[in-house]
């Protein structure tokens, strides 16, 4: 009997002993963390190339004795590089600053249509073309649709250098004045975007006697140029002591 009765409570122990043992806890290891994947921004510099095309305006007025040069509106490529920095104020809008400088080959014979022609003053015949132009520009813009679309107004400053060929001269200066225009880029990959761009260019040159043009030279204030470019580029952006962008999933 007391056999019986010692071999029962030997295994009443040993029960208890494991169902305590089964309410410990657990010592698993916990799950590594995985921190959340950089929030998409256009906040940083950024660099890059464009191509396009451009063509004068039809008030264009590189003028010899007051007579505008009507008709010298032929177009050409446009080409160049560009830099910049923007700052994302809020997850919808996004304002910055780029420079940009530019080669073309936009130009074209003029018309004889006053007596400059004659004489190879500014306003006649030969040949009117930009040889090169720049310009120092502020945007403005939203995230439209989607993080990764941003749609921006532009405008700033301009320069450029305009030549003009005669039979007696070959005038070329450095004209300045303005430009404006808007433009979409996409950030199709971390750090890389595409865009779209529209300006409109008008500059003239820095002499402001503007009653008396003799047409000798383009550096006068009556001698305007204005031009529409069009062109696509493409971005490298480097986004220093940040994460890279990334895109959002839908």
């Amino acid at each position: 009997m007391k056999t019986a009765i010692s071999a029962l409570a030997l295994a009443t122990a040993l029960f208890a002993g494991a169902a305590s043992a089964a309410d410990l806890p657990s010592h698993k290891a916990p799950p590594p963390y995985i921190p959340p994947p950089p929030i998409m921004t256009w906040t940083g510099f950024y660099a890059g190339l464009n191509l396009g095309g451009g063509f004068y305006a039809s008030n264009s007025s590189n003028q010899g004795w007051g007579w505008n040069n009507g008709g010298n509106n032929s177009g050409g490529v446009v080409g160049g590089g560009q830099i910049g920095y923007n700052f994302q104020v809020t997850p919808m809008f996004v304002v910055g600053a780029e420079t940009d400088f530019q080669g073309t080959s936009i130009g074209s014979g003029g018309n004889n249509n006053n007596l400059g022609w004659l004489f190879g003053f500014g306003g006649g015949g030969g040949s009117a073309r930009i040889n090169w132009f720049g310009t120092v520009r502020g945007r403005v813009g939203i995230t439209l649709l989607s993080p990764q679309l941003l749609v921006y107004g532009t405008g700033g400053f301009a320069y450029g250098e305009v030549q003009r060929n005669g039979w007696w001269n070959q005038n070329s200066t450095v004209q300045t004045g303005w430009t404006a225009g808007g433009g979409a880029e996409w950030m199709f990959f971390p750090n890389w975007s595409a865009k779209v761009e529209y300006l409109y260019t008008q500059i003239s040159g820095g002499n402001q006697n503007a009653f008396f043009n003799p047409g000798i030279g383009l550096n006068n204030v009556n001698n305007r140029t204005r031009f529409h470019t069009i062109r696509a580029g493409i971005n490298y952006h480097f986004n220093f002591g940040s994460p890279a962008p990334v895109l959002a999933k839908y």
